[in-house]
């Protein structure tokens, strides 16, 4: 189980790199470039459009799997539990 200070950090860095493809041009920046594998390892085939809805749903996920692991501690693991 990580601790929770780590497992916080880990979720805003993943949320602030889904808000940077989404608001701020991150998603013009990746468009067709390797770095877009960072998101899926279909990516670079990908529009601005394209990366935008996997950030969206990333985002989601990682709100969601944030919310889970604040009431359940046992639920802050990436396969080290």
């Amino acid at each position: 189980m990580l601790s929770f200070l780590v497992w916080t950090v880990a979720h805003a860095a993943e949320a602030l790199f889904c808000l940077w493809v989404l608001r701020w041009g991150g998603a013009e920046r990746l468009e067709g470039s390797f770095a877009s594998g960072l998101i899926s390892t279909f990516a670079p085939r990908w529009s601005a459009e394209g990366l935008k809805l996997a950030a969206l749903i990333l985002l989601f996920f990682c709100a969601v799997s944030f919310a889970a692991g604040l009431f359940v501690p046992s639920l802050r693991c990436w396969g080290t539990c």
